[in-house]
């Protein structure tokens, strides 16, 4: 089963694909995350997708597929993938279904998890992180029990992602909207096409995902 899932930054999609690769067993391949270990890495390519990344900008073409088309070679992906991130425009989309078709594969469905600008510069803007185990934590909407000390270890060293600021959101949200959207009608004329809202509680988000994978499987 190959699905991308759809959506703004922040809207979710990382958290959703998470739970659906623990209940189906497929890879969650997160284009974020295999940027910023690019960028941490230091290599030519990470200072490139650094630059762009920092701008608050998409990064090229380039870069993206050629770590997604590597990455599909790997064995883990064999029994399929939750395309998180990926694509972000049609001429990515594009270049998806080559990729799968050279690879004797297809995509099975297309979500998008919709939320509006609002919310999501609220959800971004206040995110942090504990600097000793990694635990998420939010200004508003997750606080640990014990002000200044992280829940799960108990470390009082919390940080923030650069990029986490309003400017940067927006312009990202406005990056996806100009080059995303038309993601939509491109997936809506191959059929695969499915809409949550994920503005709903995260327990219902995922329901209504295994809904739509659950109906995908049986086809």
């Amino acid at each position: 089963m190959n699905l991308v899932l759809l959506g703004p930054p922040g809207g979710g999609k990382g958290t959703q694909a998470k739970r659906l690769q623990d209940k189906y067993g497929i890879i969650q391949l997160s284009t974020g995350d295999m940027l910023r270990a690019a960028v941490a890495s230091g290599s030519e390519i990470g200072r490139k997708a650094k630059a762009v990344m920092d701008a608050g900008q998409l990064v090229s073409d380039d870069i993206v597929i050629g770590i997604i088309d590597e990455r599909l070679d790997q064995p883990d992906t064999g029994r399929g993938v939750i395309f998180d991130g990926f694509p972000r425009t049609v001429a990515q989309a594009e270049a998806l279904d080559a990729m799968l078709i050279r690879k004797g594969k297809r995509l099975d469905s297309v979500i998008e998890i919709r939320v509006p600008d609002a919310p999501i510069v609220e959800r971004i803007t206040g995110r942090y992180t504990c600097g000793t185990c990694g635990a998420g934590y939010h200004d508003k909407f997750q606080k640990p029990a014990v002000e200044g000390k992280c829940d799960a270890c108990g470390g009082t060293d919390f940080i923030r992602r650069a990029d986490d600021n309003a400017e940067t959101v927006n312009k990202r949200l406005a990056a996806y909207h100009a080059q995303t959207a038309p993601l939509l009608p491109y997936y809506e004329t191959h059929g695969i096409l499915r809409i949550v809202d994920g503005m709903q509680d995260i327990g219902k988000v995922t329901k209504d995902l295994e809904i739509i994978l659950d109906g995908a499987a049986v086809k």
